[in-house]
């Protein structure tokens, strides 16, 4: 009943865009996720140690066994995003957002826990063009990767856990390259297009380990590994006479396996908690894009990636649980450095950015609406190319309900 009552939201999240507008997305994958929820987009990104149970962690699923075992837990997410880019002294603006995600969490017994969502792995959004004497060339790009994953974690003795996602891995990615000319009065208009259609599956490990330091401090240890895979889907790569619509040459339509591959993955990060009240967290994120695969369609454009690591860093406060309203409040900050995958004309793209967000109680229930403020900023390096700054508002709705609580009649 409550999985049915859940999938017009699933269908929405796969259907949505998640805002993403920028033209460094048209290299690659596009802009990728890292699976983090609003509240941990608050705290610069963090998640790799963390399972206070009361928030769900898909960046570790060794984190699920942490639920508490009488709580159902639901959270969905929200992303505003507003852009200022400038390029040689030319600025504009874009704004976007929308359904960003969507995961669900449950105890399975006492030491497993299992959780089930909708989550993205990269977006895409770019439009741009350029014309000289009669000649032009506009370019767009639209589309993205979603994940479909079902997680479990056991924990086979106290404070260590293991656990693993198994996903669906599904969706398009369109790249438009319109070029015009006129001649005689006419203007003729060809489209060249390359589509990348994904159905794949994919597997993520995570463990956890918490040492207790004494009755009110503990440390937590957490990493996660995702193995190197091929893409499984379709490849397409035509040439469209604008003016004749019936006039399609398609001069590439070729299995993705062993053409388009996704890098190994390695994750670790730390967690110190106070008295359940302070909790300071960092991560770093190591990928080896070098060395995965992305094949040159019909000569329409070279992608070379390069190796990405990022850096993050946060924490939470909540001054008493059972204090007044602002006591009970959880008060976030943090910040990142990314050292992306993408490269351009030999420019490595880095962006940075810091985070503060709050977590809202909501009245006689245990339901938190988190709230975040993002400022990012990337560009390529050591060449500026095109400035981005990112604004982003993040809206997480986490319910927490005792669904599996029963009344004894006496």
């Amino acid at each position: 009943m409550a999985i049915a009552l859940l999938l017009p939201l699933f269908t929405a999240a796969a259907l949505a865009q998640n805002g993403e507008s920028s033209p460094y997305s048209m290299f690659g994958l596009g802009s990728l996720s890292d699976y983090t929820s609003g509240a941990q987009r608050s705290m610069g990104g963090v998640g790799y140690a963390m399972n206070n149970g009361r928030q769900i962690n898909v960046k570790n699923p060794a984190s699920y066994a942490h639920c508490d075992s009488l709580t159902f837990l639901l959270d969905f997410g929200l992303d505003f995003t507003g852009l200022k880019m400038s390029e040689n002294g030319n600025s504009g603006t874009n704004f976007g957002g929308g359904l960003d995600y969507v995961t669900m969490q449950f105890p399975l017994s006492k030491t497993v826990g299992g959780s089930i969502g909708l989550i993205p792995y990269s977006s895409v959004g770019y439009s741009f063009g350029s014309s000289t004497d009669g000649e032009g060339d506009s370019r767009g790009g639209s589309g993205g990767i979603n994940m479909l994953y079902l997680g479990l974690s056991y924990m086979p003795f106290k404070n260590f856990s293991i656990g693993a996602n198994v996903s669906y891995n599904f969706g398009s990615i369109t790249h438009d390259t319109y070029a015009s000319s006129s001649s005689d009065g006419n203007t003729l208009q060809s489209l060249y297009e390359r589509k990348l259609e994904i159905r794949d599956w994919g597997i993520q490990f995570g463990v956890q380990y918490t040492i207790d330091l004494n009755e009110r401090n503990s440390l937590t240890l957490g990493a996660v590994y995702i193995p190197q895979k091929s893409f499984h889907g379709t490849a397409l790569a035509c040439m469209y006479d604008v003016n004749n619509s019936s006039d399609i040459d398609t001069v590439s339509n070729v299995s993705m396996k062993d053409r388009f591959s996704s890098p190994a993955t390695y994750g670790g990060g730390v967690v110190w908690n106070l008295d359940n009240r302070l909790t300071v967290a960092a991560d770093f994120t190591y990928q080896n894009w070098a060395d995965a695969k992305y094949e040159n369609l019909a000569n329409f454009e070279n992608v070379v990636y390069d190796n990405r690591w990022k850096i993050a860093a946060g924490a939470s406060f909540t001054p008493n649980v059972r204090g007044n309203y602002l006591q009970r409040m959880t008060y976030r900050v943090g910040g990142h450095f990314n050292h992306d995958y993408i490269k351009v004309l030999g420019n490595n793209v880095r962006d940075y950015g810091v985070s503060v967000g709050f977590g809202l109680p909501a009245p006689s229930s245990k339901t938190v609406i988190n709230i975040g403020f993002e400022y990012k900023h990337r560009a390529a390096y050591p060449d500026n190319l095109i400035s981005e700054n990112y604004f982003n508002i993040t809206v997480g709705i986490n319910f927490n309900e005792m669904w599996f609580w029963q009344n004894k009649i006496k």
